[in-house]
């Protein structure tokens, strides 16, 4: 495709995961994607799976943009992390504040610190990712107030951004109008989650925030006993979600996998890309 595409794993935890989802890599690289992101859990949890993961699937040839949050560690483990990094040839990075685990406190409050940092530690070396949220930070008291925090990322040097996913294809639009309107030109690529579970996304939904149109979630729960149906309920939903928004210009797609090959592979499929 001559749009961006690129799928988000999450970090493994055993060898049967690790396993498990190279098998799924394998069978997403046919689409060539610009890269894999692989994320970095609560406070950094998975910070050695996240980087095992990301080494292995480069040797596999593909693109990684491992995820990185300060979350409680001190400064030098980051800046060796990074060093790691570089050396092993990593050229990207998806730079996010993170969410601490319970009774944690974080090292940085905000990402800008965490991207002014890499870029003080390794000059232009990495290309950023940031987060972007079409229907606002879950901790942000307005939509203004999440766009000034979106462009001190931006001025801060983040390269381009990935937004949380949505199913309300508008938002995404405005949300793009209005960073343009602050002279934010960099490329925000919509974040694409399948839909194949109704309690899964309802809770995913619930923890980030995300909207489910009112007359989505009273088909999903109509189909709460027919998952065939609501399998195939959802990838219509979806594929024409992404449709709407490559034809309205959407630089790309970012799908977030968790760790499945089908989901994404169906809606690529039906998109014929």
């Amino acid at each position: 495709m001559n749009q961006h595409l690129s799928f988000e794993f999450s970090a493994p935890r055993n060898p049967v995961e690790i396993s498990k989802l190279l098998t799924v890599h394998d069978r997403l690289k046919v689409f060539s994607p610009e890269f894999f992101s692989v994320t970095y859990g609560a406070g950094g949890s998975t910070k050695d799976g996240t980087k095992d993961t990301t080494l292995k699937i480069q040797k596999l040839g593909s693109s990684v943009a491992p995820h990185l949050s300060f979350g409680g560690d001190e400064s030098r483990i980051i800046e060796d992390l990074l060093h790691d990094y570089q050396k092993a040839g990593i050229r990207r990075l998806v730079a996010l504040r993170g969410d601490m685990p319970s009774g944690q406190i974080a090292k940085m409050k905000f990402a800008r610190e965490l991207i002014e940092f890499i870029r003080h530690t390794t000059g232009n070396h990495f290309h950023i990712d940031i987060a972007a949220y079409p229907e606002t930070h879950p901790d942000s008291p307005s939509v203004e107030s999440d766009i000034d925090f979106f462009k001190d990322k931006v001025d801060a040097g983040a390269n381009s951004a990935i937004t949380q996913y949505f199913y309300n294809v508008d938002a995404y639009f405005r949300f793009v109008d209005n960073c343009m309107a602050h002279n934010i030109d960099i490329p925000i690529v919509p974040g694409i989650m399948p839909i194949t579970n109704y309690k899964g996304i309802l809770r995913f939904s619930k923890n980030c925030g995300a909207e489910i149109p009112r007359w989505i979630l009273k088909q999903l729960e109509g189909y709460q006993s027919k998952p065939d149906s609501l399998k195939a309920f959802g990838l219509e939903v979806v594929t024409n979600i992404c449709k709407k928004l490559l034809d309205g210009g959407a630089p790309g797609l970012h799908f977030y996998t968790l760790n499945q090959a089908l989901p994404s592979t169906k809606i690529l499929r039906n998109l014929k890309l």
